[in-house]
């Protein structure tokens, strides 16, 4: 397989799985035993066209948010999306005080990937007992903070399942509502964690110069726009459907990572999301 191949595919892999509650970790991990390891500055610039994606999907709503501070309605939502983001850079900034670490080895990935699932159940579960409710309150806007570190902390949570299924259980029980604030949320906490990275890469001048920048280029502008496909479609599933069948996957996921890999095999350095 050639190079160009690999980083289109690769692409394609963020794309998909950055916003729908299934973990990029676990895919990325199986996509790179085949595909071959790349830099941190590659793995940094294919989450970037995620990002793109889901700001260019919801490139209306932050328009009216960003036009609208003088509306009561608009200037609380703006505020709940930064209060949520400022609890997650906090609290993470203090998780690494403490010194928390990503781990080694598949086994918490595949575990995290399993639980998740079993956690989609019991709030689809729960859900289906309550009102549809579209109201985001500041009770939501602490979940999702909380949600993303937690998320950040277990590998293989999912950023975006963690964001939604706390806004579910802490009272958006409406789905797209839920999935448009932990979407919203994630633009700038991704836009952070990204800029982060990318500025300690661009330090080391031997691995920008080791950079192969088409493929680079390619693998941010396939990310970007199999993104948008997927952002779109999935807000037009689960206006339908619930979320069960994403749990189903998340298992046969983690099980399959477990079976390949074993327990306490070393899954190489990715960048864990």
């Amino acid at each position: 397989m050639t190079d160009w191949l690999s980083a289109l595919l690769l692409g394609v892999i963020e794309g998909i799985t950055e916003f729908l509650p299934i973990s990029s970790t676990g895919h990325l991990l199986i996509a790179q035993e085949w595909l071959g390891r790349r830099s941190d500055l590659f793995n940094v610039a294919i989450q970037a066209g995620a990002i793109a994606a889901v700001c260019l999907v919801y490139r209306l709503r932050l328009i009216e948010l960003a036009g609208g501070w003088r509306d009561p309605v608009h200037r609380s939502y703006s505020l709940q999306i930064v209060g949520a983001f400022l609890i997650t850079a906090v609290l993470g900034l203090s998780a690494k005080l403490l010194g928390a670490e990503l781990p080694e080895t598949v086994t918490p990935i595949a575990l995290a990937l399993i639980i998740g699932g079993l956690v989609i159940f019991a709030v689809e579960a729960w859900a289906k007992r309550q009102p549809s409710r579209d109201t985001v309150t500041w009770t939501v806007m602490v979940a999702v903070g909380v949600a993303q570190i937690v998320a950040g902390i277990f590998p293989g949570t999912s950023r975006s399942a963690a964001a939604i299924f706390a806004a579910m259980l802490a009272g958006l029980t409406f789905r797209p509502k839920a999935a448009e604030f932990a979407f919203l949320v994630g633009i700038p906490t991704m836009f952070a964690a990204t800029g982060y990275e990318l500025m300690k890469v661009m330090m080391d001048a031997d691995a920008v110069a080791a950079e192969p920048w088409g493929q680079l280029a390619l693998a941010f502008v396939v990310s970007a726009v199999v993104g948008f496909a997927a952002v779109k479609w999935l807000l037009g599933f689960i206006s339908k459907h619930s979320f069960v069948p994403f749990g189903w996957y998340r298992i046969a996921l983690g099980l399959v990572l477990l079976a390949y890999f074993g327990f306490g095999d070393d899954p190489a350095e990715l960048p864990l999301s």
